[in-house]
């Protein structure tokens, strides 16, 4: 009945991919992009070490632009003391230590733990005095430091920053590094506001806003949160600050100003058109968005805003009713990695960046926490199992950054520009590798994504089924709450609630002799499994003796009454395959259907049907109405793949998971053989239009696997959305 998806994942995480990744940030993997991130470091505090010595003899570096990504002349020999990378470069580290923090949390390691607090002291010796900590500005020149807030990424380093200290901290106790961020806040704070004398702005690519939550809540100082609501509410306020700095900065450095084009307003790239209250379409860099969008939830949340509440509630809406793909990506194209206008979804030239998917699981789990509907979660569920896990090699040693829904080997081999950003396998790393220590650190916390508990303390919300346990205190008793899934392939569970013999630092409200309280356990009726419908499918102790009753409200199934130690909710969910179409207004898909099966989206590859994908048609009557033509068959997921290029690009270790697959009634339209470009010119040919008649067909059954399984066994073409008749 269970399955340990996620403990699977996770142990990926710890064994292969903290320490590939470890490796990848010193530049140590064969074939891989260089990283420059630990060398940024080093060299950072090579240079305060020699400030210290050389005292007012020291002169610190001129500002001087050398990219926005910065490489040697001859890469096998860096410079030691330059800066290299993207300008925030300094953030894999961040989000790699992030993971670490989580990994140790539940693992405890000592040989990790001995790097990371290696690691944790040459980037604490990297700082200034002043607290400011990115490296691309001590090491390129502090005298231009914060005067290109909208593109050089410093408020971004300062989120990463916070969140991985924060996540460091709370896993091991160990505060230096949070102590390293709280510095660099307080130089933030102490720089930004609307007092006189400070600066009005606001971060370029956002991530602050969320991390100053969180800092504020672990801290208790106020003035982070602070901080993170000046950061939310001055964002497109008028006279458009990045305007502003545009003005500034080309007077200074003497080149002519030219406006800002963004659609639909100036600055909308970075949405910073208008303020938030007043926005309503998703705009911009998908990654900057719903970073800011989740911070915005977490201000609305604490607040209690009306407006900031309606601007979220909006926004969600617009991105979930126009502008999200069934795998849960976001971000339809290449140009500025952007939202693209309504119901513009292209399957091919998709961006649908894996960090935008992992933001929008931020966004989902802030939007339950101001409103728990179930809607919220079945979105962060679809991003989670499809296109975040999709940016992830089964080996963990290769990674997406873009996630197509669609793809032809061709446009790679022929080196068509319009498929550049599209790869056609996974990469060893990217010198931009916002990417892959983004999908360690939310793999390793997936657990917080599964509960919440509400402000009054009585209610448990359980949003994502995930075998493992949760411990708090619920109406204040402390409890335990243990779950046992087979998600992503089964719908069968089972809950335990459990009673800690603890004492209870809050008061007895809720605890009942013998022990027992009375409280809510709250549980997702997810969609696929036919929303409210599905609660039928939930069994509780005690429901008969009149102990717990039921409430369905916004498609989640409360359960309320008196729980008493041992208590289980035992759920079989129905898990039908759907045949799925869209919205007409999307023109890519009129006449295609994709399947899904409880969270999973499905997706055809060559290795199982053949080349020529276009060619291979749904045959919706033999599927039928309910899908009963389709059949669901467990198998195992055997992934192995050699290099396509001389660094190895593409390879996958031999790894072997269990998995569903889909066997669906097609057929498979004739294609005359194609003639040789060099065969003789009198030769028989295929031509290209020719008289309409009805194509010959065969039947056939299409093998369709998990989207996020594709290309780990080499390449290969493959489509989730397919012709139908």
């Amino acid at each position: 009945m269970t399955d340990d998806f996620w403990r699977t994942e996770q142990e990926l995480v710890r064994t292969e991919v903290i320490p590939y990744q470890w490796r990848a940030l010193n530049d140590q993997v064969p074939g891989a992009d260089a990283s420059y991130c630990m060398h940024n470091f080093k060299a950072a505090a090579a240079q305060n070490a020699s400030k210290a010595t050389q005292g007012k003899r020291f002169v610190p570096p001129t500002y001087t632009f050398r990219g926005f990504n910065a490489l040697p002349e001859d890469p096998a020999h860096p410079d030691p003391d330059k800066f290299y990378g993207f300008v925030f470069q300094d953030t894999d580290f961040s989000k790699w230590i992030e993971a670490v923090g989580y990994s140790l949390a539940h693992h405890p390691d000592a040989e990790l733990e001995a790097t990371a607090d290696d690691a944790i002291d040459i980037v604490c010796a990297a700082q200034l005095d002043n607290g400011y900590l990115d490296t691309y500005y001590i090491l390129n020149g502090m005298d231009r430091h914060f005067t290109n807030l909208k593109d050089h990424h410093e408020l971004y380093c300062l989120g990463h920053l916070i969140e991985g200290a924060v996540a460091y901290y709370q896993g091991t106790g160990k505060s230096k590094l949070l102590k390293a961020a709280c510095r660099f806040a307080d130089y933030v704070a102490c720089r930004f506001g609307t007092e006189e004398g400070k600066l009005d702005g606001y971060p370029g690519h956002e991530i602050a806003e969320m991390a100053l939550v969180k800092l504020a809540e672990v801290t208790g100082e106020k003035k982070y949160f602070d901080l993170a609501v000046y950061f939310v509410r001055q964002r497109g306020q008028e006279p458009l600050y990045f305007e502003r700095e545009d003005r500034a900065r080309v007077a200074a450095e003497g080149w002519g100003y030219q406006p800002n084009a963004n659609d639909p307003k100036p600055y909308a790239y970075y949405q910073a058109h208008e303020p938030v209250i007043n926005q309503h379409e998703a705009v911009g860099h998908a990654v900057r968005a719903v970073y800011f969008y989740a911070g915005v939830a977490d201000v609305a949340r604490l607040t209690d805003d009306p407006d900031l509440l309606s601007a979220v509630r909006k926004l969600w809406r617009n991105i979930v009713d126009k502008k999200l793909y069934i795998t849960g990506g976001i971000g339809a194209t290449r140009h500025g990695e952007a939202f693209s206008y309504d119901y513009d979804l292209p399957n091919d030239l998709a961006y649908s960046e894996t960090c935008a998917a992992i933001a929008l699981a931020f966004f989902a789990r802030r939007m339950l926490e101001i409103e728990p509907k179930s809607e919220y979660g079945d979105v962060m569920e679809t991003a989670l199992y499809n296109t975040v896990l999709s940016g992830m090699a089964l080996d963990g040693k290769s990674f997406f950054y873009v996630n197509p829904l669609e793809v032809r080997p061709e446009t790679a081999h022929h080196r068509d520009e319009n498929f550049s950003h599209v790869k056609t396998v996974r990469q060893k790393w990217f010198g931009c590798a916002c990417c892959p220590p983004n999908i360690a650190r939310l793999v390793e916390s997936v657990q917080e994504y599964a509960y919440t508990l509400a402000d009054d303390g009585n209610t448990l919300f359980t949003h994502l089924y995930m075998s493992g346990s949760v411990g708090c205190e619920l109406a204040g008793v402390p409890v335990t709450l243990s779950m046992e899934a087979g998600l992503p392939w089964s719908g069968a569970g089972r809950a335990a609630l459990h009673f800690s013999s603890e004492s209870c630092d809050k008061p007895e409200q809720g605890r009942i002799a013998g022990d027992a309280a009375t409280a809510t356990l709250a549980f997702r009726l997810p969609a696929w499994a036919g929303g409210e419908e599905a609660a039928a499918a939930v069994k509780v102790d005690g429901e008969a003796a009149n102990r717990i009753t039921r409430e369905i409200h916004e498609g989640y199934l409360y359960l309320t009454g008196e729980w008493r130690d041992g208590d289980a909710v035992v759920f079989d969910f129905p898990m039908p395959v759907h045949m799925v179409a869209t919205n007409p207004r999307v023109c890519e898909n009129v006449g295609k259907v994709a399947f899904v099966r409880g969270p999973i989206t499905f997706a055809a590859e060559g290795h199982d049907n053949g080349d020529l994908l276009q060619n291979l048609v749904v045959d919706t009557t033999a599927v039928g109405a309910d899908c009963s033509g389709v059949k669901a068959v467990p198998f195992d997921f055997v992934a192995g793949a050699k290099g396509v290029d001389e660094r190895g690009t593409g390879e996958v270790e031999a790894v072997t998971r269990p998995m569903v697959k889909l066997e669906v009634p097609a057929l498979r339209v004739a294609v005359e053989r194609e003639t040789a470009d060099d065969a003789p010119a009198d030769a028989p040919r295929t031509p290209l239009y020719s008289a309409y008649k009805p194509a010959a067909v065969t039947s056939v059954t299409a093998t369709l696997i998990p989207y996020f399984a594709w290309a780990n066994r080499g390449e290969s073409e493959m489509r989730v959305w397919l012709n139908a008749r």
